[in-house]
């Protein structure tokens, strides 16, 4: 059986970049847990300061099935690139590419990208293969690196 695991971004704002991974991945807020209406009661039963309330952040797939994303406040800025990033798949695998699906492909991939960069994301590269739009690196309100494709 497979270990349970999640995502952890380390952040200057858990709220605001899980808002933006929110609309990147629709996703939804993690709810708080039973037999709390809040997340701020949640806290308060359990003796977390107030001045903590916002140290943190979740977001979970609405359907269950893709692993929680978390966002944690640290004190230090990102300093280098990323060394594991996410892809917004929004054409599927490449195996299932057809030459006469390009048109359709690129559009998915910039209109994505329009939403994200609405959001605060912003575009670091495009990327081409076979002389086709392939991808378009991106980053996200923090300067955290992802791909479109």
């Amino acid at each position: 059986m497979a270990t349970t695991w999640q995502i952890t971004v380390d952040c200057a704002e858990p709220g605001r970049l899980a808002a933006f991974w929110v609309t990147a991945l629709g996703y939804v807020p993690e709810p708080p847990p039973p037999g709390h209406d809040s997340w701020g009661s949640w806290f308060a039963a359990y003796g977390v300061p107030e001045e903590e309330w916002d140290d943190g952040a979740s977001i979970v797939d609405p359907d269950g099935e893709a692993p929680k994303i978390g966002f944690l406040k640290v004190p230090e800025g990102k300093v280098a690139k990323n060394r594991l990033h996410l892809d917004v798949l929004v054409n599927g695998s490449r195996a299932d590419w057809r030459p006469e699906d390009q048109r359709a492909r690129t559009t998915r991939v910039r209109a994505t990208v329009a939403t994200l960069l609405a959001a605060g994301g912003s575009v670091v590269r495009e990327d081409h293969w076979q002389g086709n739009l392939d991808h378009v690196v991106m980053a996200d309100p923090e300067g955290n690196e992802f791909c479109v494709r």
